[in-house]
């Protein structure tokens, strides 16, 4: 049986994709490509498929209507090297092979990272998690310079015990989450069109959207129809509750924005009258900025 291959990624292979100061992206290995998921998918239809639809459009009508089975008989192996805060995060996504550099086994090398200054900014009002406005400059070189000079001290402190005969892994608990790690990762497409669904959304840290970038690139370029079904059906569809679908509804008999929420139950306002900054019909609000935004860049004609 031949095994299927994408010339273009198999160029790829072992080659860095740098990101941040000290990280990278590394494609190490793949397995299967769009043919594997047509392939996979028509052992379920049976013969006399083809006839009816292409392979472009079968694996579209496998992510429109949410059949996942046939995108995990593609897989990608990844290292990757990445700040440990990174990581803490990275690691959520559980439906994965990782194997971890061990620093109970290897001394840590001293590379760090500093967010650049554009990246240091207020507490976000919005998102709990994320951050917000730009800071006086001062405030963001005081940090980056504190940050720089406590890793430095922090390495200093490790490589002393270290020196003393402290064990690895006692020794690493004075190094901050600012340090480097890095893993083998191994994902079926399915699950890592998830992981790139959260972390390519604007509420996803900086940090990690970069990663997934480059993920995303490298999964684009191993199943192009695949990715392109998944860029139309996930990463720009809406979805819409039931209160949002009444909400259009009343939108489509003429009512405003407003006029809409406020029949199908979606607040704007609190109960002291000031308008909300978080909430199910904000949200509601900001799902149809983003299709008129999409309708303005489309253009005429």
């Amino acid at each position: 049986m031949h095994r299927p291959s994408v010339p273009e990624a198999d160029r790829l292979i072992g080659v860095k994709h740098p990101v941040l100061s000290h990280g990278f992206v590394v494609l190490v290995d793949y397995m299967g490509n769009d043919a594997a998921i047509v392939q996979a998918a028509r052992v379920s239809y049976g013969q006399g498929t083809k006839s009816v639809r292409d392979d472009r459009g079968l694996i579209r009508y496998l992510m429109r209507h949410r059949h996942t089975t046939p995108f995990e008989m593609v897989e990608y192996k990844f290292l990757v090297r990445l700040p440990i805060f990174v990581a803490r995060q990275w690691v959520r996504h559980r439906t994965v092979s990782l194997n971890e550099y061990s620093a109970r086994y290897s001394v840590i090398p001293d590379e760090f990272e500093v967010p650049p200054p554009e990246e240091v900014r207020h507490q976000s009002t919005r998102n709990r998690q994320g951050r917000g406005e730009p800071l006086p400059a001062e405030v963001v070189e005081a940090f980056r310079s504190d940050l720089d000079r406590i890793s430095r001290e922090s390495y200093g402190a490790y490589q002393r015990a270290l020196d003393a005969g402290v064990a690895r892994e006692t020794a690493r608990l004075v190094l901050p989450v600012a340090y480097y790690t890095q893993w083998y990762w191994k994902i079926n497409l399915h699950n890592l069109f998830h992981f790139l669904s959260l972390r390519l959304d604007a509420h996803a840290q900086e940090e990690i959207r970069l990663y997934a970038a480059e993920l995303a690139r490298i999964a684009r370029i191993v199943c192009p129809v695949a990715f392109e079904a998944f860029e139309d059906f996930q990463l720009s569809g809406l979805d819409l509750s039931r209160r949002e679908q009444r909400a259009v509804r009343a939108l489509l008999e003429g009512k405003s924005p407003a006029e809409a929420c406020e029949i199908a139950g979606l607040p704007l306002t609190r109960d002291d009258g000031k308008p909300m900054a978080t909430g199910e019909g904000v949200e509601f609000l900001e799902k149809l900025e983003r299709l008129r935004a999409r309708d303005a860049s489309v253009g005429p004609g």
